[in-house]
């Protein structure tokens, strides 16, 4: 019935293309919800999903189209989780000197102030293989660059470190705290 579907699609028939929708909805949306556990942005993955198919599906050989177009949702999934992980990093504020000199008011170098105090006095609650890299950029304000030469590790080292040393602040302390 799929191969019929598929070559009707491929003809231009866009009421075939309707009906494959029709019957794999449901496991297009469970199979991106597993992946990106949030109905919404399920829902809309899953519309992207079958736009990608429906442009894909002039390159499709027969090769078990169930597992093709799972292959394409997840791949799909992936790669918006990818990016919403990307973004939610950027959002972090660091504190970076060289990018801010000049533009920061006198209220935000007081918090910033703040922010690296409260740092500094929480600082051995954090796990120790963060602590070192926690304390040279946000308190001694050193660039990824300075840390890693010191550690005598690659740059992209000290990047995982910080990175999962953010992911433990923001889930042992409070929002709050840093504001």
């Amino acid at each position: 019935m799929d191969a019929m579907l598929i070559e009707k699609v491929k003809n231009g028939n866009d009421h075939a293309f309707r009906l494959l929708v029709e019957k794999y909805r449901l496991h297009i949306f469970h199979t991106v919800y597993a992946i990106l556990r949030n109905q919404q942005d399920a829902e809309d993955a899953a519309q992207e999903v079958f736009l990608k198919i429906y442009a894909s599906l002039p390159k499709y050989e027969n090769q078990g189209f169930k597992t093709w177009i799972t292959r394409i949702a997840v791949n799909h999934a992936i790669d918006i989780k990818r990016k919403k992980l990307r973004r939610q990093e950027e959002n972090i504020v660091e504190f970076q000197p060289e990018v801010y000199q000049g533009n920061i008011n006198t209220e935000e170098t007081v918090l910033l102030k703040e922010k690296r105090e409260l740092i500094r006095k929480r600082l051995d609650e954090v796990p120790e293989n963060y602590q070192e890299v926690i304390e040279g950029f946000y308190i001694k304000e050193k660039t990824y660059q300075q840390l890693a030469e010191e550690q005598q590790v690659q740059v992209k080292t000290i990047e995982t470190k910080l990175y999962r040393a953010r992911l433990w602040m923001k889930k042992h302390w409070k929002e709050e705290d840093f504001r």
